[in-house]
């Protein structure tokens, strides 16, 4: 069945769609509008090329782009090195793929469809993230056992597990077990990792304030493969792998702020924004993003 409904009518009904009084004068505001001018389609319109010079080269080519608007003359407060945002949706942009992003040069917004202190606690996570530096989430304590191990290694797929007091990342540090500590077919299963673990004594660590260069130059000096970082209680804070670090060498468009932290947005609403905003800006976000399904309203005014 087709229903055939005359252009002009429609254009009628959208014009008379939702009024309301501001202030003392009466105003006619309208909330949609139809318009007759043809659609357009992509494929309808051809970018002709101009002249190319020997700089029109791929290592010439430069995506930094404006993030904020900026006045004429004036240098714009943030950039991203490549056009690329997340949308802000919970499906998309939370703390993983804001790293991700970062590394890459671009920049994700969080979500705000969750609590403030979630979205915060999002926010500050990527802030805290240094790339290259890895917060250890396999461990175990000494009086776990080698089925412990095992098991934590055959679901996380780590190699390298650290041995702290309470088996927690961020225990104070008593040793580290790796896959050349143990052999499966000459031990049995009950045995306590205190039995076969490589002693702090015997471990080559370093301070949490160690830089990357410095983990690096560390581990290659010592010919190790994992540097673990403590702070002044001995307490775990970080692994520095030799893998990590080729990688993020290899970034070499990522976006960080002026504390060489990857740089992070967020989403808010237009409805508890007073609460929400300055919470985001203490966990350290470089920049707010209003998320709202309309842009011409009441609510996106007084935000």
């Amino acid at each position: 069945m087709v229903f055939c409904i005359n252009s002009k009518k429609i254009t009628n009904l959208l014009e008379n769609v939702v009024e309301y009084e501001k202030s003392s004068q009466k105003r006619r505001i309208k909330m949609a509008f139809y318009y007759e001018e043809p659609s357009r389609t992509f494929s309808e319109y051809l970018l002709v090329p101009g002249y190319s010079s020997t700089k029109c080269i791929p290592a010439e080519v430069n995506l930094r782009t404006p993030l904020v608007r900026f006045k004429k003359g004036e240098e714009p407060a943030l950039h991203i090195n490549i056009p690329m945002v997340s949308a802000i949706m919970q499906s998309v942009s939370d703390d993983r793929l804001a790293v991700a992003l970062a590394q890459e040069g671009g920049l994700s917004f969080i979500y705000g469809s969750q609590t403030v202190a979630e979205q915060a606690a999002m926010v500050n996570r990527v802030k805290r993230y240094r790339a290259g530096f890895v917060v250890s989430d396999s461990n175990v304590s000494p009086e776990m056992t080698l089925e412990d191990v095992l098991s934590l290694t055959e679901r996380t797929g780590h190699s390298t597990i650290a041995v702290t007091d309470d088996g927690g990342p961020g225990g104070r540090l008593l040793g580290i077990v790796t896959n050349k500590d143990y052999r499966v077919s000459r031990m049995t299963p009950d045995t306590k990792v205190k039995e076969f673990m490589t002693q702090i004594g015997d471990l080559v660590y370093a301070d949490e304030d160690t830089t990357l260069k410095e983990a690096n130059d560390i581990i290659w000096e010592h010919k190790i493969n994992c540097l673990p970082l403590v702070n002044k209680e001995g307490r775990l804070v970080y692994l520095v792998f030799r893998k990590d670090y080729d990688s993020h060498k290899k970034n070499e468009n990522e976006l960080i702020d002026s504390s060489k932290r990857y740089m992070v947005g967020a989403g808010i609403n237009t409805r508890d924004y007073e609460e929400r905003v300055p919470a985001l800006l203490e966990a350290g976000a470089d920049v707010l993003c209003i998320d709202s399904s309309e842009g011409f309203s009441e609510w996106q005014k007084i935000t």
